[in-house]
């Protein structure tokens, strides 16, 4: 995992109430710990040894004893039916991310005084305090379990955790302003403090001086022992990218082209240790056209993807919440994501020629579409990646100047299509669609997939329309829409607000009861 992505170590700390056994609780959360170091090893998970039994104090030394041994979340785990005020005064006053789940009783020889919980109904009363203290916690789907079903409920919570964490830690820097006659990414930032993000907003001449002072440092009069540190970075990146480019020995053209990617993307990552401030975390969302390519003579895409690829998204066009979609998606799979337009429908003939009844699944035109970005896209995502140039910019600028995209086909596999997104009137809103890349050969440029979402087209029409969302979304490689959605619901999204593929026969509340005129 990145160090821009919070590592999730998990506290499990058992609940008793006076008048069960407190054994119980105890034996159930050993046999709990037991399960997931089995399952999941035990580098996630610490069992706490304080059992609370209706006890405030108990509850100050649980938190006291999670957070000494590194624990930045926390189980509460009902082994019986569990004490309604300590348990929900733990989740109140513990300064992370807390779920709640319970034991389900043994065996039918079991249901005596000694040895029946009776947590499926300590459940019940958990979650009622917890909402008179307006303290929030994840509850699974499936919360009363055996020892092997909270084991997996407490993985579950990994990525969930993840995300509230991360954006609990979050500076969005964003390079502006955007360009003319593009409002599509424009929104309100003040849900953006609503999930405890921070905001950073710069303009487009600080980064170039900032990338002046890395490219060209003699035009300024800086300390020499900056320029070397700079320097050495700077040669340092340039290796790196030779190495992912498979390029050995440049020519003089190559090498100045990968001269000015580097001092960018050293550019940008001191301007992120400069100015995180007290934020563990970054993503960063930059304007790429047209005046950059006036000033700096290349595109950022390639830069952006590396980046990227390392868990720090860097968003395209000054899209903000792009962006924080990008880092939700890093935090939920763990791996690179991307953001790309929902750029363009398939032609007919390669519908006919290379989709229809060639997929396990029988795809309509409608299903499809290509996903498409200038060159952003981790060079681990892609089929034969390379490095072009923005053939759109260059209709206007000299093609030398337009250099930097990293581009190919996406590679095929299942994705998760997402974004959340604040809308004009400062709501949140978001959605998530499972599909797949098709393994079709795009035939165009950029970093490009076809994409197969089940009724795309009613989806396309009916949320993405409908609910006015701008052209971008975002793109992990993998099915993680129920992951995400509990992480989105965990981190304040209304559930109504989160949209999704709907099955055929399934209306959309605007959709026409009749059909498509």
């Amino acid at each position: 995992m990145t160090s821009n992505i919070p590592v999730v170590k998990v506290g499990i700390v058992a609940v008793s109430r006076d008048c069960f056994p407190a054994p119980l609780a105890v034996n159930r959360r050993k046999a709990v710990v037991e399960a997931y170091t089995k399952k999941y090893g035990a580098d996630d998970i610490y069992e706490c040894p304080i059992t609370i039994v209706e006890s405030e104090i108990d509850m100050v030394n649980a938190i006291e004893d999670v957070k000494k041994n590194g624990c930045n979340a926390i189980c509460v785990f009902l082994g019986n039916f569990g004490p309604e005020i300590s348990e929900t005064l733990l989740a109140k006053h513990f300064d992370g991310p807390v779920m709640f789940s319970a034991a389900a009783e043994e065996r039918s020889d079991s249901l005596g005084v000694e040895g029946r919980g009776d947590a499926y109904c300590g459940m019940l009363n958990a979650s009622y305090n917890l909402a008179l203290r307006n303290t929030n916690a994840w509850i699974p789907e499936n919360p009363v379990r055996d020892a092997e079903g909270v084991a997996d409920n407490i993985h579950d919570f990994l990525p969930i955790a993840r995300v509230k964490l991360g954006l609990d830690n979050l500076k969005i820097i964003s390079f502006g302003p955007r360009p003319a006659n593009f409002l599509a990414c424009n929104a309100p930032i003040k849900q953006l403090y609503n999930l405890n993000v921070e905001i950073e907003e710069e303009s487009e001449l600080d980064l170039f001086e900032a990338y002046k002072k890395h490219y060209t440092p003699d035009e300024f009069d800086l300390d020499p022992a900056v320029v070397k540190k700079q320097n050495e970075e700077i040669a340092s990146i340039k290796a790196d990218m030779q190495k992912e480019l498979g390029i050995a020995n440049p020519n003089d053209k190559q090498s100045d082209m990968l001269d000015k990617f580097a001092a960018y993307e050293a550019t940008l990552l001191d301007w992120v240790e400069a100015n995180k401030g007290y934020r563990k975390y970054v993503a960063l969302t930059t304007k790429c056209w047209p005046a950059f390519e006036d000033m700096f003579r290349f595109v950022p895409c390639y830069v952006n993807s590396r980046l990227t690829g390392r868990g720090i998204p860097v968003s395209c066009e000054v899209d903000i919440y792009g962006a924080l979609s990008e880092y939700i998606g890093w935090c939920v799979s763990g791996e690179p994501v991307t953001l790309l337009d929902i750029n363009n429908s398939v032609p007919k003939d390669m519908f006919e020629n290379s989709i229809k009844g060639k997929f396990d699944y029988d795809w309509k035109q409608t299903d499809t579409f290509m996903g498409f970005h200038c060159g952003n896209t981790c060079s681990t995502r892609l089929v034969k990646p390379h490095i072009g140039y923005q053939k759109i910019m260059a209709n206007t600028h000299p093609k030398e100047w337009c250099d930097g995209t990293m581009e190919g086909d996406i590679q095929p596999g299942d994705i998760t299509f997402y974004r959340l997104q604040s809308t004009a009137d400062a709501k949140l809103r978001a959605y998530a669609a499972e599909g797949q890349v098709l393994d079709v050969p795009t035939q165009s440029f950029g970093s490009i997939g076809v994409f197969a979402i089940p009724e795309m087209g009613r989806f396309y029409r009916y949320w993405l329309i409908g609910k006015n969302f701008p052209h971008h979304g975002a793109v992990m490689f993998g099915h993680y829409g129920k992951t995400l959605y509990e992480a989105l619901k965990f981190v304040g999204v209304n559930p109504t607000e989160i949209g999704y593929n709907h099955p055929a026969g399934d209306r959309y509340e605007d959709e026409n009861p009749w059909g498509t005129l």
